[in-house]
């Protein structure tokens, strides 16, 4: 696992309602749970984050993420933005922003903040230089959590979806997100951050490649 192998994952195939796609998603509150994904990156908001700075989520999917940084204060409805390919999820709050496309065909939104879970191991590391051109000039932080690249992760998915019984897309998609996954540098490269940059990245013993930049 030298090298990033970017391979099509069932959920981002199937219709948004589709059955399988919907257990899914509703899989992945375990998964986050158990990498502490949302954990860390309110963490993160919390220490490195000011009061009223904006926040844009990248691959926002049903909003879950969005919608607990909302529930913990760490911002006010009209401080936040998401954009996804999705349609804006019925229960999404009024006063919030969506935007429903692709990020790298629109500039991003100009926030403070910037954060994705699980969603920048979706694109080639030519995508993800257009969309580190495309950050505003506004934004002081990136948080983002991804799979990490090491072969063990994927034994251990292996287990963990045998035990936790998940359905047959994520016993497709784990590995695949970890074979896309990075290591060490390599997302502070793809996006092609200048020096201007200060960057911190962690490898969590449970599978979280776990990134964070500020200038």
């Amino acid at each position: 696992m030298k090298h990033r192998d970017i391979q099509p994952e069932l959920l981002d195939l199937l219709p948004q309602h589709d059955p399988d796609a919907l257990r899914a998603r509703e899989e992945m509150v375990l998964v986050n749970a158990i990498m502490g994904n949302h954990r860390w990156i309110e963490r993160m908001l919390r220490r490195h984050g000011e009061p009223g700075w904006p926040i844009s989520e990248l691959g926002a999917g049903d909003g879950t993420l969005s919608l607990g940084l909302l529930k913990l204060n760490l911002c006010r409805e009209e401080e936040l933005h998401a954009v996804d390919l999705a349609a804006m999820p019925d229960h999404w709050p009024a006063g919030a922003g969506w935007t429903c496309g692709d990020v790298l065909a629109h500039p991003l939104p100009e926030t403070r903040i910037v954060i994705a879970n699980l969603f920048l191991h979706h694109f080639t590391n030519e995508q993800l230089r257009v969309l580190g051109s495309r950050i505003s000039p506004a934004t002081r932080l990136l948080v983002a959590v991804e799979p990490a690249r090491w072969w063990i992760f994927t034994i251990l998915g292996r287990l963990f979806c045998e035990f936790a019984e998940l359905n047959h897309v994520h016993r497709h998609d784990m590995p695949v997100s970890i074979r896309a996954g990075f290591r060490r540098d390599e997302l502070r490269q793809a996006l092609g951050l200048g020096q201007e940059w200060k960057v911190s990245v962690q490898s969590h013993p449970l599978g979280a490649y776990r990134f964070l930049a500020w200038r």
